[in-house]
């Protein structure tokens, strides 16, 4: 699939999407990745993520209503697609298979 190729930074943005599920934007993705994996990426690097990967068609998005706490902005919360699933699907599979064929590491 042209176009479809995913980073290490864009694997990781679609994995905490996934876990996020109903609670996925902006700071909650970003506080999540630095929880889980020690990186803290920048809001900016985060933001040309998820355009990235709405514009592939593994993500939408769409705009919730806007909050005294944030000053009448509103918050855009992410959604992983059927595609984005299937993605990190294959991503899985060609992983487990790789590691598989390394001797001594084979996780069964």
């Amino acid at each position: 699939m042209k176009g479809t190729h995913l980073g290490e930074f864009e694997e990781l943005v679609l994995l905490t999407v996934g876990i996020l599920q109903k609670d996925a934007y902006g700071i909650t993705i970003k506080a999540d990745i630095k929880q889980r994996i020690g990186r803290n990426p920048s809001i900016g690097a985060l933001h040309s993520a998820l355009t990235r990967l709405e514009n592939k068609g593994f993500l939408t998005s769409n705009l919730e209503g806007a909050t005294e706490d944030r000053r009448g902005r509103r918050k855009r919360f992410y959604t992983l697609t059927k595609g984005g699933a299937a993605a990190l699907k294959q991503i899985y599979e060609v992983r487990k298979e790789m590691i598989e064929m390394i001797p001594n590491l084979a996780t069964s």
